[in-house]
């Protein structure tokens, strides 16, 4: 059934249909994104910042183990590392943004004007469930509705979605015929 949706609404296969961020560590995904965004690291997965920020890290205290002797000196190597790690991955971080763009999540509202495909043996004005085609080519399984009995909207017709009743939480239909006219 659907993502959080009572009733139906927006079932398997439409990526970020329930209004959620995404999960795979972009700009606003999940609770280290704040922490990175505060830093001047957000705007790219969290795995990619913090891959940097380890990495320059590392380098600077091997290099600072390496130029340094006795025990006081590479004790402050360790706080050297720390920040010139934060400053070399904020600046490595302001370019690879461009490479990540924050995707805008599908909303029901997508999907008004599209054609879908009757999945349930009719639809009538409190039943059934069609199979609509997403931008970025992911289906969903939606809940739709007709204003008045339309007894040809059976099994595999297309129609197109006209509405969307957040009350209801479903899609209102007509018969559609993608067809060109006259052929």
């Amino acid at each position: 059934m659907a993502h959080g949706a009572p009733g139906g609404g927006i079932a398997h296969g439409a990526h970020g249909a329930h209004g959620g961020d995404g999960a795979h560590g972009e700009k606003g995904a999940g609770h280290h994104a704040g922490v990175l965004d505060a830093l001047g690291l957000g705007g790219v997965p969290a795995t990619v910042a913090v891959s940097l920020l380890v990495a320059l890290a590392w380098f600077v205290s091997l290099a600072g183990t390496v130029l340094t002797s006795g025990a006081p000196a590479r004790g402050g190597v360790f706080a050297v590392a720390l920040v010139a790690s934060w400053a070399g991955t904020r600046v490595l971080v302001r370019p690879l943004r461009r490479l990540f763009p924050e995707d805008r999540p599908i909303t029901r509202g997508d999907f008004v004007g599209r054609v879908c495909v009757i999945r349930t043996g009719r639809v009538t004005a409190d039943f059934g469930q069609a199979e609509v085609s997403a931008e970025d080519g992911s289906t969903a399984t939606v809940q739709v509705r007709v204003l008045d009995a339309e007894p040809g909207l059976t099994a595999g017709r297309t129609a197109l979605i006209f509405d969307y009743d957040a009350d209801g939480e479903h899609f209102l239909v007509a018969p559609f015929d993608p067809s060109p006219p006259g052929a």
